[in-house]
């Protein structure tokens, strides 16, 4: 008998900075309703130049991870489209300093935003097929935005990162095996041709996002018979969140396929399924491949109605494009267990920046991109280094030398 296969933990780290929407919107002549009710988003995340996607898995992994994990997971996967080399892979950093066992095998995945749940999968087959010996996998999604002062898009940027643990002993979700529909599409809509470049058409990306879940959904349809009724196969619906705006769109979209709703109706029924999970997503941005766990971990921890056994939907895109659509089952405890999690007041931590110094942290950062030589800490922002960093424990990128990445324990 196949042992079940899920996800023990989830770890989320928010960064330390952030960013109000109606201060971004005044400074750009935009109306904040617009950015508050159509894109669903109140704050966004930003790191500042001594953090990069490496300190951000290993600060993601490290509220979560106990002596026994370490020593059990055989697996590291990190999923990013903000990698900091073009030929070391940022697991071999997260392997050091999460001082994992040597005897791990651990690589990089670039996929946009579905890369995460790509690496998910993978880790879900091997533990499944018998091989894991009860190892465990580890599974961190971790990116931040590029600079796009003044574009339209600048509203939704974000950064973040999640650490999933796998195992067969779940204790949050369980997988259903062979639950999945996917959908693939070569389309050129979002890209980053170079090292300072995050560019794309946003339109054509959205319509992108819509096409992919139609033909997601259709292909869990031919795969799982039993799932006719969305509103009664599924408790709750997870979505890749770009910006909240567009989870409101996908789940409108799926409706269709089972009842016709006025629009009062559908909003009603998003509120009741899956307006939860945005809760985080709405202070950070986007948080690219994270989005979806950042939700499902929000989720667990905001509805009360969710049972032992209750089916969750998943709906993971990424341009370029792929797109998966699947379904967990929530575990006994779920409820429980991640009401100890620390997202809400990391998030009540982080230093506000006004728009000025939002824009000097982004234009360092891009203009230290090809450098070789330099230190990154420093007593900027008011020395938000030494009030909030010094003696906390947490890996910081301490900058370049001679063109190696330096790390160190803050």
């Amino acid at each position: 008998m196949t042992k079940p296969v899920g996800i023990e933990k989830i770890g989320v780290y928010p960064c330390s900075l952030s960013l109000s929407m109606p201060d971004l919107c005044a400074a750009r002549g935009h109306k904040p309703s617009d950015i508050r009710d159509v894109f669903m988003i109140d704050e966004r995340s930003i790191n500042p130049v001594w953090e990069d996607p490496v300190t951000m898995a290993v600060n993601a992994s490290r509220t979560i991870l106990d002596e026994a994990d370490l020593g059990r997971i055989e697996l590291l996967i990190v999923a990013s489209e903000s990698g900091v080399d073009q030929e070391k892979p940022m697991s071999t950093w997260i392997q050091r300093y999460l001082n994992l066992t040597p005897h791990c095998r651990n690589f990089e995945i670039k996929h946009a935003c579905y890369g995460g749940t790509a690496g998910l999968q993978m880790a879900v087959s091997w533990l499944a097929s018998g091989l894991s010996r009860d190892a465990k996998a580890l599974v961190i999604t971790t990116d931040q935005s590029r600079a796009h002062f003044g574009k339209p898009w600048e509203f939704v940027l974000g950064a973040g990162s999640a650490a999933i643990l796998l195992s067969n002993q779940p204790r949050l979700v369980e997988f259903e095996l062979g639950n999945n529909g996917y959908w693939t599409n070569e389309i050129s809509d979002l890209t980053r041709p170079t090292l300072t470049v995050e560019t794309g058409n946003s339109e054509t990306s959205l319509i992108s996002y819509m096409d992919a879940l139609e033909g997601a959904y259709a292909h869990f349809l031919e795969r799982v018979q039993p799932a006719t009724d969305f509103d009664e196969y599924f408790t709750k619906n997870i979505y890749h969140t770009p910006f909240g705006g567009m989870a409101w769109r996908a789940h409108r979209a799926l409706q269709r396929h089972w009842k016709t709703l006025s629009l009062a109706e559908s909003w009603s029924h998003f509120e009741k399924k899956a307006a939860a999970a945005l809760r985080y997503l709405r202070r950070m941005g986007s948080t690219y491949s994270s989005s979806t766990f950042i939700g499902l971990l929000t989720m667990l921890e905001s509805s009360q109605d969710i049972g032992a056994g209750d089916r969750i939907s998943m709906f993971s895109y990424g341009s370029g494009s792929c797109a998966e659509f699947y379904s967990v089952k929530a575990c006994p405890e779920a409820g429980r267990l991640v009401q100890g999690n620390t997202i809400g007041s990391r998030l009540d931590a982080r230093k506000r920046l006004t728009v000025q110094e939002y824009e000097a942290v982004e234009k360092r950062r891009t203009d230290l991109t090809e450098e070789g030589d330099y230190d990154a800490v420093d007593d900027s922002l008011d020395g938000w280094y030494d009030h909030h960093y010094k003696g906390s424990g947490l890996l910081v990128y301490r900058g370049m030398h001679d063109f190696y990445r330096q790390y160190d324990w803050s």
